[in-house]
């Protein structure tokens, strides 16, 4: 799984003109799922969101997680974070798990980071045509790859 980590202020997501998700302070996360994914990718990925320390204390240092912030997390499906762009100039998703796959895997990280976060996670619809909008907060962007670890 990949994931992008957006600190924000505000984000939501708007499906048809109409907003399906909206948060203020916390991460927009954009997920992810190849075929290799499984269900410890999921829950690895969850832990590692909800405890990163990258909001300010009193002090201004990034060392705040969602929890202590009272942050909530908007996560949005996204295909296209294992394009590859090796040859040519149109991107293979070859990597990026088909939806029998990845429909579950989806469901099971947002379980996930809903019980590391203790808070419901607004969600994009998988598969559709979506408008996200967002305020990045710093701006602070984290790519974690479950694969990498890193």
């Amino acid at each position: 799984m990949r994931a992008v980590v957006q600190r924000v202020s505000e984000a939501s997501v708007k499906i048809n003109n109409q907003i399906v998700g909206n948060i203020g302070i916390g991460f927009l996360v954009l997920l992810g799922i190849e075929e290799l994914d499984e269900e410890s990718d999921a829950d690895w990925l969850a832990k590692k969101i909800a405890t990163l320390r990258v909001f300010s204390d009193k002090e201004g240092a990034m060392n705040l997680d969602l929890n202590q912030v009272s942050g909530k997390c908007l996560v949005i499906s996204q295909f296209t974070l294992h394009a590859k762009t090796k040859k040519g100039t149109r991107p293979s998703f070859i990597k990026a798990a088909k939806p029998e796959h990845a429909i579950p895997l989806y469901g099971e990280f947002i379980g996930k980071l809903e019980a590391y976060t203790n808070s419901k996670v607004e969600t994009g619809e998988f598969g559709a045509d979506m408008k996200v909008g967002l305020i990045n907060d710093g701006p602070v962007t984290i790519l974690i790859d479950t694969k990498n670890k890193e």
